[in-house]
């Protein structure tokens, strides 16, 4: 039997082994505090600090616009929620929606609020009971689309909840339309095995604001495709945050953004890696059109040292249409594990390509009708990856209509000019 160690003889070896220190966090880099250490979870508002500019988590958002998001509200229930298949026809079979409370469904389960406005949004939402459950019990042969339809501007408060069972397969589309000032969070848990492919949609029409949370978990050896599209808003500030539920988990993040003259859209993911042999892929691309148009894009890759063999990257590209538009790009990398098969992360930020423009009208090809296939282009790629040929095909019939818009714009008139 071995020896018992006293409760002193542990403390004095704790006081012998190396501590953090915050005077000097350069000393011991292994020992510095991760994100996840510093990061604060609570279903309480009151745990966050305001909101400002200096704060890491907001420095770039507009706050004036956003500030009544950040304080205690009843719901307006401007915001219409309903579910069916592609086809039009009623949920059923494995799949089941409605509108349920805390606890009658697990909201609230997949993590706690990430930020003072999130924590606000749920407590307005569960307040008023504006919590909505999709579960997924086996296989599905059509996408199920979730319709969030703003009819207003009175600040609204949804909480949607999507839980898919071991080994089922779904397409799950979650579309954003109409007027709304909308706080949104989502959680998602997906199964063992199970292969998920979820769209978020935003298409808001102009003056709306959107701030959205989503808490993810993907299932032991499950298969998670994630896409984020936002084509339109005057804010969208969407934050993702997830993580695993056991070893050999696949997570695929697409994203693509367009953000016209005066608009703003910011898009966080904070990957967390904390099981064995897990992937994350992360890319984002956004093109920023008009005079005010803004966007930022902050990924962060955390690697716990419980999750060895993990395979992580990141990427994020930006094309920017005309001058006046600002993009901000800033991925982060965190390992705290020796183990791993990769890490790696890169961005841009960059303008039309003159060769290739220069390329085209050489060939013929108009100024405006370059200025298209240089963005379809730049596109392309992603939006062939999303998997749901319906959503594929509202994405490049947006596009095209958005760029046909500014035909006339500041940047057309100046290729004309050159």
């Amino acid at each position: 039997m071995g020896k018992m160690v006293s409760e002193d003889e542990e403390a004095a070896v704790r006081a012998r082994m190396p501590h953090y220190d915050s005077a000097d966090p350069y000393k011991l880099p292994a020992l510095m505090p991760s994100s996840a250490d510093r990061s604060i979870r609570s279903f309480d508002p009151d745990d966050f600090p305001a909101p400002g500019h200096r704060s890491d988590e907001w420095r770039y958002a507009p706050i004036d616009r956003l500030d009544d998001f950040f304080h205690p509200f009843t719901p307006s229930g401007l915001t219409e929620v309903s579910a069916a298949f592609e086809d039009g026809t009623p949920v059923a079979g494995p799949v089941r929606f409605g509108r349920a409370d805390a606890g009658s469904c697990p909201a609230g389960s997949v993590g706690k609020p990430v930020d003072k406005a999130s924590a606000v949004q749920w407590q307005a939402s569960a307040g008023a009971g504006r919590i909505w459950w999709l579960d997924v019990t086996g296989s599905c042969d059509q996408p199920v689309i979730v319709r969030l339809a703003g009819h207003g501007d009175g600040l609204d408060a949804v909480h949607l909840v999507v839980t898919v069972a071991d080994d089922a397969r779904a397409d799950i589309v979650i579309d954003h339309t109409g007027q709304a000032s909308l706080a949104e969070g989502i959680e998602i848990r997906t199964g063992a095995r199970s292969h998920v492919n979820l769209s978020s949609i935003q298409e808001w029409q102009k003056g709306s604001r959107h701030l959205g949370s989503q808490r993810i978990e993907v299932g032991r050896g499950a298969e998670l495709q994630h896409n984020v599209i936002s084509l339109s808003g005057s804010v969208v500030r969407l934050r993702m945050d997830p993580d695993f539920a056991g070893p050999d988990g696949f997570l695929n993040m697409l994203g693509i953004y367009f953000a016209d003259p005066g608009s703003y859209m910011e898009h966080r993911t904070m990957v967390v890696h904390n099981h064995p042999s897990c992937r994350s892929r992360v890319i984002y691309k956004g093109a920023l059109d008009g005079t005010g148009a803004r966007s930022a894009w902050v990924g962060n890759a955390l690697i716990l040292p419980t999750a060895p063999k993990t395979d992580s990257y990141e990427l994020n590209r930006n094309l920017v249409l005309s001058p006046g538009a600002v993009a901000n790009s800033e991925p982060q990398l965190e390992i705290e594990n020796g183990a791993i098969v990769g890490a790696g992360h890169a961005s841009s930020v960059g303008r039309f390509d003159d060769e290739q423009l220069f390329y085209l009208e050489s060939r013929g090809i108009g100024v405006d009708q370059a200025r298209k296939l240089v963005v379809r282009g730049f596109f392309a790629d992603l939006i062939g990856q999303i998997g749901v040929p319906g959503v594929e095909k509202q994405l490049m019939d947006t596009i095209d209509r958005r760029l046909a818009r500014g035909e006339s714009s500041d940047m057309a008139r100046i290729l004309e000019e050159d």
